[in-house]
C-alpha cells in the first residue's frame, strides 16, 4: 500500500490563489492528524497571467511535474480580458486533459441537507448523482482547429471507438462503487442525441457493447434535451449519467445550479495513469484579492482527490478523510455557520474554511 504521494497544485487565476490556500492548509491538517500517509505539494506555473507575463499558458516543466505526480489539484484558471490571438480563453485546464488523457470528466451533484436549492424537493428525496462528462473529444476536439471564412464557420465533434469504452468501462465500474456503498442505485444512463445525429448513434451503439461486462448495472438512455428538463423535473432518480464533452459541460452548470451555484461543485477529470481535481467555477476576477470567495468546491475537490487515491492505492486512511471531509462541509451547510455570500452567509474565505477545520477537529 502506497502511502507517500506527490501533488502537483496549479494555483489559478483571479480567485485561484485565494481558494487554493486554504484547501492546502485543510490537506495538511488532515495528513497531520494520524501521519498515515504523506502529501508533497509542488506549486507549477499555469494559467491566463502567467501567459500574460511569458506568453506560455502552461510551461513543458509544469506539465512535466504534473505527469510526474500522482495526483494534480488546479484551482480556477482563465481571466476574461486575456486571451490567445484567435480570441479564445487562455484553459490550461483543457491542455492538461488533452495531453494526459483525462477522459473522464466526473461532476457529483449532491445536496447536503439544509442546503439552498432552487427546486422544491418532495419529502423523501435526495439528490446525489454524477455526471460524467467525456473530457478529450467531442465538439471540444476541434478547439483550435475550426474553420472560419467570411460566410460561414464551422467546427467537428469527434466520438472515437478508443475513447468512449474507456469511458463508458468507467461509468459501468463507479456506478458499482456507489452501488456496493449505498451512494447509488447500479444505474447508468447514456445522455446523447442519437435519434439525429449518426455520431451519438454509434456512442450509444459503443456503450450497449460495454454495458455487456457489467450485467449487475441497469443501462438506461436519455436524449440530452429531455435529461435536462428531467434535471429539474426529477433530479433525484439519477445515479450515473454520462454524456458527450460539450454536452456534458452544459449539464453540468445545470447540476450546479441545482445545488445553489457554482460554488459547490466540484469535480475531477481522470484517466488511466492521471487525475486532476478542480471546482468547476472560473477565476471571478471582479472579486479576486477581497477575501469573499467561496473556497468548498476547491475543497471538495481536494475531498474527491483523497478518495480517488485511496481507491487507487488501497489506503483505507485516504478514503476515511476523503468521506470526513465531505461530511464536514456538509455539516457546515447544514448549520449554516461560515457560509460564503454566495451562498447565504457572510463569512469571508479563511473564515469558510476555518469553519471546516473546526468541523473536523469536532
Amino acid at each position: 500500500m502506497k502511502n507517500e504521494f506527490e501533488i502537483a497544485v496549479f494555483e489559478g487565476d483571479g480567485i485561484g490563489p485565494e481558494i487554493m490556500a486554504p484547501t492546502v492548509q485543510i490537506l495538511n491538517a488532515l495528513q497531520k492528524r494520524h501521519q498515515a500517509y504523506s502529501l508533497n505539494f509542488t506549486y507549477c506555473d499555469a494559467g491566463a497571467m502567467h501567459f500574460s507575463k511569458t506568453g506560455q499558458s502552461l510551461p513543458e516543466s509544469s506539465l512535466e511535474t504534473a505527469r510526474k505526480s500522482d495526483a494534480i489539484l488546479l484551482s480556477a484558471m482563465g481571466m476574461p480580458d486575456i486571451r490567445y490571438e484567435d480570441g479564445t480563453e487562455i484553459s490550461p485546464q483543457i491542455e492538461l486533459r488533452k495531453e494526459l488523457n483525462l477522459f473522464a470528466g466526473v461532476r457529483p451533484v449532491t445536496l447536503y441537507p439544509g442546503q439552498n436549492t432552487p427546486l422544491k424537493i418532495p419529502e423523501g428525496k435526495t439528490i446525489d448523482f454524477v455526471l460524467i462528462r467525456e473530457s478529450t473529444e467531442g465538439l471540444f476536439w476541434s478547439q483550435g482547429k475550426g474553420e472560419v471564412s467570411k460566410d460561414q464557420a464551422s467546427e467537428t465533434l469527434v466520438i472515437t471507438r478508443e475513447v468512449s469504452e474507456k469511458l463508458f468501462k468507467f461509468s459501468f465500474k463507479l456506478a458499482q462503487q456507489r452501488k456496493s456503498s449505498g451512494e447509488g442505485r447500479g444505474v447508468v444512463t447514456c445522455v446523447d442525441k442519437a435519434n439525429v445525429f449518426r455520431a451519438f448513434a454509434f456512442f450509444r451503439e459503443i456503450f450497449d457493447e460495454q454495458a455487456k461486462a457489467f450485467p449487475d448495472i441497469q443501462k438506461e438512455y436519455a436524449y440530452v434535451d429531455a435529461t435536462a428538463l428531467w434535471m429539474v423535473q426529477k433530479p433525484w432518480d439519477f445515479d450515473v449519467l454520462v454524456t458527450e464533452n460539450m454536452f456534458g459541460d452544459i449539464l453540468s452548470d445545470l447540476g450546479a445550479g441545482l445545488m445553489g451555484g457554482l460554488g459547490l461543485a466540484p469535480s475531477a477529470d481522470i484517466g488511466l495513469q492521471h487525475a486532476l481535481f478542480q471546482p468547476c467555477h472560473g477565476s471571478a476576477p471582479d472579486i479576486a484579492g477581497k477575501g469573499v470567495a467561496n473556497p468548498f468546491a476547491m475543497i471538495l475537490s481536494s475531498a474527491m482527490m483523497l478518495e480517488w487515491l485511496g481507491h487507487e492505492n488501497n489506503n483505507s486512511d485516504l478514503l476515511k478523510d476523503g468521506k470526513n471531509l465531505k461530511q464536514a462541509v456538509g455539516h457546515v451547510i447544514q448549520n449554516k455557520k461560515g457560509l460564503t455570500r454566495d451562498i447565504g452567509g457572510e463569512a469571508g474565505t479563511k473564515e469558510a474554511a476555518s469553519a471546516i477545520l473546526k468541523q473536523l477537529a469536532d
